[in-house]
C-alpha cells in the first residue's frame, strides 16, 4: 500500500508537467523553386503564446537573398540574409496573428528551398488552433474635397434682332438700282436657335399679323414661354410654326449666304455659296446653325417692271447662364485583399 501511495503522490506532481508538455503542430512542409528575381510569400496564423518554429535550406547548397517573417500588418520578427540554413529558429508570439513568411531570390537563377514551419501550442485549448489564413475584398474610401463650377442659373432670353421692310427694284428700274438687296446682322452671343420671317408685300404682312392669332389660338402657347415675343420665339425655341404660306402676286428669290467674299460674288452675278434658299411670297423657318457671327441674306427681285417690297424679321433665342463655385467632396473607392483567421 505504501509503494501505491508513493507511485501516485508522484504522478500527482508530475500532471501539471506533462499538462504543459503540448505536442508540436507541423504547419507546413514544402519544396518550392524561387524563381530568378523574384520572391515567394506564404501566409499562416499563430495563437497566443504559441512558439513558432522555422527551419530552411537550399538544396543544392546556394545563398538566398533574404528570409523574412513578419507579423502583419508590418512588424518584422525575423530576417536572415544571404543565408543557406536555418535551424529550429524559435518565435514566441505574444497575440494571436498573421504571419508572412518571404522568401527573395535576387539571383537570376533559381533557388530550391525546403522549409519546414511548425507551432508548440501554449495550452490545450489551443492545440487545434485554425492556421489556415483567408481572404476578403475591403474598400478604402478617401473623401477629398474638390472645387466644382455649378450652375446657378439659367435665363433663356427672346430677342428680335432683324424687324425691317427691305426694297427691291426690279431687274429693269429706271433709276438704274440693281435687283438686289442684302440684310445682314450679328447674332448675339449664347445663341441656341434663331428663325426668320420673310414676306412679300402686302400679302407678306397680313400673314405675320395673322400669325400673331394663330400662335394664341394653338398648342404653340403651351410649348413655349415667350408668348411676349410671339410666334418667331416658338419656332425657333421648339420648331413649331403658325405662319400660313400665301398666294400673291409678287415673289423674292432669297438666299442666306455663308461669308462676306460670297456676298462680292453675289452682288457680281458670279457663282457663290450659301447655305439655305428659296423662291417664295412668305417664309419661315427654324435655324439651328450658324449660331454666332455675322449672318447675311441675299434678296432678288424677278419682276421686270415692279419693285417690292420684303418684310424681313429675324428672332435669336439667347440662354444666359450664371455660374458659381462650390465646395464637395471626391470620393475615390479602393478595394484590396484583406486578410483574416477563423478563430471559432
Amino acid at each position: 500500500m505504501k509503494e501505491k501511495f508513493i507511485i501516485y503522490f508522484i504522478l500527482a506532481l508530475l500532471r501539471p508537467i506533462f499538462a504543459n508538455c503540448q505536442q508540436v503542430v507541423n504547419i507546413a512542409e514544402s519544396t518550392l523553386k524561387v524563381s530568378g528575381l523574384s520572391e515567394e510569400v506564404f501566409y499562416y496564423g499563430f495563437a497566443e503564446g504559441d512558439k513558432l518554429m522555422f527551419s530552411f535550406q537550399e538544396v543544392n547548397g546556394n545563398k538566398l537573398k533574404e528570409i523574412e517573417i513578419t507579423e502583419m500588418p508590418s512588424s518584422s520578427r525575423f530576417m536572415d540574409y544571404k543565408t543557406k540554413k536555418i535551424e529550429d529558429k524559435v518565435i514566441e508570439i505574444p497575440r494571436t496573428s498573421i504571419y508572412k513568411f518571404r522568401f527573395h531570390n535576387s539571383a537570376l537563377f533559381g533557388r530550391i528551398c525546403k522549409f519546414l514551419i511548425r507551432r508548440m501550442p501554449a495550452s490545450p485549448a489551443t492545440q487545434n488552433f485554425n492556421t489556415n489564413v483567408y481572404w476578403h475584398t475591403v474598400n478604402d474610401t478617401i473623401r477629398v474635397p474638390v472645387q466644382e463650377n455649378y450652375l446657378e442659373k439659367s435665363d433663356t432670353v427672346a430677342i428680335t434682332v432683324v424687324d425691317q421692310i427691305a426694297k427691291v427694284s426690279s431687274s429693269n428700274a429706271l433709276n438704274g438700282n440693281p435687283n438686289k438687296s442684302l440684310v445682314d446682322f450679328q447674332l448675339p452671343e449664347n445663341t441656341i436657335a434663331w428663325s426668320y420671317y420673310i414676306g412679300v408685300g402686302a400679302e407678306g404682312k397680313v400673314a405675320f399679323e395673322r400669325a400673331k392669332d394663330n400662335f394664341i389660338n394653338t398648342a404653340a402657347t403651351t410649348l413655349s414661354s415667350f408668348s411676349g415675343y410671339g410666334a418667331l420665339a416658338a419656332l425657333a425655341l421648339h420648331g413649331v410654326n403658325t405662319i400660313s404660306k400665301v398666294h400673291g402676286s409678287d415673289n423674292v428669290k432669297y438666299w442666306f449666304i455663308s461669308d462676306w467674299e460670297n456676298v462680292q460674288l453675289f452682288w457680281a452675278n458670279n457663282r457663290f455659296n450659301r447655305y439655305k434658299q428659296g423662291d417664295v411670297i412668305n417664309d419661315a423657318a427654324q435655324m439651328k446653325s450658324p449660331l454666332a457671327g455675322k449672318v447675311y441674306l441675299g434678296l432678288l427681285n424677278d419682276n421686270v417692271m415692279e419693285p417690292i417690297e420684303v418684310v424681313v424679321k429675324v428672332t435669336a433665342v439667347q440662354v444666359n447662364q450664371k455660374w458659381g463655385v462650390r465646395m464637395r467632396d471626391q470620393i475615390t473607392v479602393t478595394p484590396r485583399q484583406e486578410a483574416y483567421l477563423k478563430t471559432n
